[in-house]
């Protein structure tokens, strides 16, 4: 197997608060196996000088949509799935450029668009998929036309491809098992009213108690999770109460709700760029006005979930909830979260909080003996300038994905 060696690298372990200087890293086939703040001496690799740059954990976008290309999801209606599939390559090798080797897609991409990344068919971060997303009748997954009396078939339909629909608890039990038997790595639904959803109030409560312990349940079966679109803290806690592990958005909890969940051990995912996408591109993207009132609440609050959050102690991953044109955006999400966090705590929940939540907390999100070979290297401090991460992937001199190269501008030997 092929052997590269990067040193004079300044490490950015994102456990720590500085970086480590003159640092040297091995690389072998898909894996790193030695990281040292000698020089390493491998006789057959590849060396690749830093000069003095930062070396760190590939990152991890923790709620994503590959296959939502779209930031009015109506038009997906009439996009066929090959369509689909062609747009969903372009978004993906775009994050990829940005820095990130991780992704979990909480709704869309299904085992197929997985393996072909996985296979190397296409370029694009390793794949986590939920396959399609579960909700209720009149809920955030039901984007029928009140005109509607029936659903399409979701073969010629890329927006119904993403999205089910269950109601009671053996509707449930068997839309989860049938992602499951799909291959989903963790099971999505929807417990209140979303943004995109035009007909659903933000508050609304969706989903029993029963109906959510049913997918909380079958999800274990696989030694999966759920994982809970909630805004209100009545929905989150509820969701929480039931056993769903981590839950999306949640900018309405309150101070017990986000106790509850650090006392439970669940995750949060805050996409707060997403809200700040919707309110200056949306309507130029035929966006709802019912949805552009709505992004206006959960705008407004995102920033204070997160300080009740780490007042609390809750796990907070990085996401960005972006759809279709509104994509480039990804990485001004580090941005807005510095508003209130700190660029370490920021860059932690991009790599080793994401890695948590995946359940590859050796693997992923780290530079260390063992792990995949995950790996950026930064032409700066990005402890000390986030901006570093702007620019779509301008400031990155080497993006390397288990152990293969996606990107290299650095002189070799």
């Amino acid at each position: 197997m092929s052997q590269i060696v990067f040193r004079n690298a300044k490490l950015l372990d994102p456990t720590q608060a500085d970086l480590a200087a003159g640092m040297s890293v091995l690389v072998d086939g898909d894996r790193i196996r030695e990281v040292s703040p000698r020089p390493i001496s491998a006789r057959e690799a590849t060396v690749i000088d830093c000069g003095g740059r930062t070396l760190m954990p590939g990152l991890i976008d923790c709620h994503a949509h590959v296959l939502l290309s779209e930031v009015n999801i109506r038009n997906l209606e009439s996009i066929p799935l090959t369509l689909m599939t062609a747009r969903g390559a372009d978004l993906m090798r775009a994050m990829l450029d940005r820095g990130f080797t991780t992704v979990r897609d909480t709704g869309g991409a299904d085992w197929g668009i997985r393996e072909a990344v996985a296979l190397g068919h296409l370029a694009g971060p390793r794949l986590f998929i939920a396959g399609r997303a579960i909700g209720q009748t009149s809920g955030h997954s039901d984007t029928r036309r009140r005109t509607d009396t029936g659903a399409p078939c979701q073969c010629c339909n890329a927006m119904v491809f993403t999205l089910a629909i269950a109601d009671g608890v053996t509707e449930v039990r068997k839309a989860a098992r049938e992602q499951l038997r799909q291959g989903a790595d963790h099971i999505k639904i929807m417990v209140s009213g979303g943004v995109a959803s035009p007909y659903d109030p933000l508050d609304s409560l969706q989903y029993t108690r029963d109906e959510i312990r049913a997918a909380v349940e079958e999800a274990a079966v696989f030694k999966r999770y759920v994982c809970a679109h909630a805004y209100p803290a009545e929905a989150v806690a509820r969701a929480v109460e039931c056993g769903v592990r981590v839950i999306e958005h949640g900018n309405l909890i309150d101070a017990p709700t986000a106790k509850l969940m650090a006392d439970r051990g669940a995750f949060l995912v805050p996409t707060l760029v997403a809200y700040d996408g919707i309110d200056r591109h949306g309507a130029r993207w035929g966006m709802a006005p019912e949805s552009l009132e709505k992004n206006k609440l959960v705008l407004e609050a995102g920033l204070r979930s997160l300080e009740l959050a780490r007042e609390a102690g809750v796990r907070m991953a990085f996401g960005s909830d972006l759809l279709g044109q509104l994509q480039p955006d990804q990485s001004k999400e580090f941005l807005l979260r510095a508003k209130v966090l700190s660029p370490r705590e920021i860059i932690h929940s991009a790599t080793v909080v994401g890695a948590e939540v995946l359940g590859r907390g050796s693997e992923l999100g780290v530079v260390a003996p063992g792990a995949l070979a995950d790996i950026l290297v930064v032409d700066g401090d990005p402890l000390q300038d986030l901006g570093l991460f702007q620019d779509q992937g301008r400031h990155l001199s080497v993006i390397m994905k288990g152990g293969k190269l996606h990107k290299m501008r650095l002189a070799t030997a």
